[in-house]
C-alpha cells in the first residue's frame, strides 16, 4: 500500500473493506474492466490439486477463489481472510450452495495460524499491497505449502504499454471513483478513489522484477509470470522446493 496512508496496512485494510461484503463481487467486476472471472481461472489453472487434497486461498474475501478451487481440483479447501464481515457473507454463501469442502479461518497472512507444510497448494488475491512486508509474507506462504506444491497468485497491476497505461490512469482515477460511488455509495467511493494511486505506488516500490526475485527467495522455483487484459491484471505462479 501507499506509505504514509497509514503506519498498520491491516487495520488499514480492515477499514477500507469493512463496508463492502455483501457487494465485494460486484466491486471485483468493476476494478478489473469485468475480466475478474478471467483472471481467477487463470490463477486456478496453476493450481495441482485432487479430491483427498487441502489448498489454502488466502485474503479469500468472499470465498470467489475458494469456491472455483473446489469445482476445478475436487480438493478440501481453507479460506482465510483477515476480515471477519467478509468470512459472515462468504459462510452465506456457502451454505447457500450447500458446499461443505470449503472452511473458513479468520488470521493474518503474515501469521498464518497453520503447522509447515499443511497445505498441498496455496492461491492469494490481491494481497501484497495491503501488508507490511511482502518478502516475509510470501515467506510465511511458502512455509505452509508443502514441497513440490504450487504457490499462485492474483493481482492487479499496471499496463506496461504507454498507451493501455494512459487510459488505465484515466479509468483508475476519473471513472473507478465515480462509477464505486453510484453504484456502492460512499464506501465504494472511496475505495474506488484509493485503488489506483495505491496500485501505481506498490509497483514503484515493488516493480515485477523485485516480487518474482522475493517469491525465488520464499523458495520458489520455476516462477512463472502472466500479465493479462493488455496490463490490468497478473498472475505469478511458483513451485516449492
Amino acid at each position: 500500500m501507499a506509505r504514509g496512508t497509514t503506519a498498520h496496512p491491516n487495520r488499514f485494510a480492515t477499514e477500507l473493506f469493512d463496508g463492502l461484503p455483501a457487494r465485494y463481487d460486484r466491486l471485483g467486476w468493476l476494478l478489473s474492466f469485468g475480466q475478474d472471472r478471467r483472471w481467477r481461472s487463470a490463477m486456478v489453472e496453476r493450481i495441482r490439486a485432487a479430491p483427498g487434497d487441502v489448498v489454502l486461498d488466502v485474503a479469500t474475501g468472499t470465498a470467489g477463489v475458494a469456491l472455483e478451487l473446489r469445482a476445478a481440483t475436487g480438493a478440501d479447501v481453507v479460506g482465510l481472510d483477515l476480515t471477519g464481515r467478509m468470512l459472515d457473507i462468504a459462510q452465506m454463501k456457502l451454505n447457500g450452495l450447500g458446499e461443505t469442502g470449503v472452511h473458513l479461518v479468520q488470521g493474518r497472512a503474515e501469521s498464518l495460524p497453520f503447522p509447515d507444510e499443511a497445505f498441498d497448494a496455496v492461491t492469494f488475491t490481491y494481497l501484497l499491497r495491503y501488508v507490511d512486508d511482502p518478502a516475509a509474507t510470501l515467506g510465511e506462504l511458502a512455509r505452509v505449502l508443502r514441497s513440490g506444491g504450487v504457490l499462485a497468485n492474483l493481482e492487479f497491476y499496471v499496463p506496461p504499454s504507454t498507451f493501455w497505461r494512459a487510459l488505465w490512469w484515466l479509468y483508475t482515477r476519473a471513472v473507478l471513483p465515480v462509477a464505486g460511488g453510484l453504484t456502492g455509495g460512499r464506501e465504494w467511493y472511496e475505495v474506488g478513489r484509493f485503488l489506483g494511486p495505491n496500485i501505481s505506488a506498490h509497483y514503484r516500490r515493488y516493480p515485477l522484477a523485485t516480487t518474482t526475485g522475493m517469491w525465488r527467495a520464499a523458495g520458489l522455483t520455476e516462477v512463472g509470470v502472466r500479465v493479462m487484459s493488455v496490463g490490468g491484471g497478473v498472475v505469478t505462479w511458483g513451485t516449492k522446493g
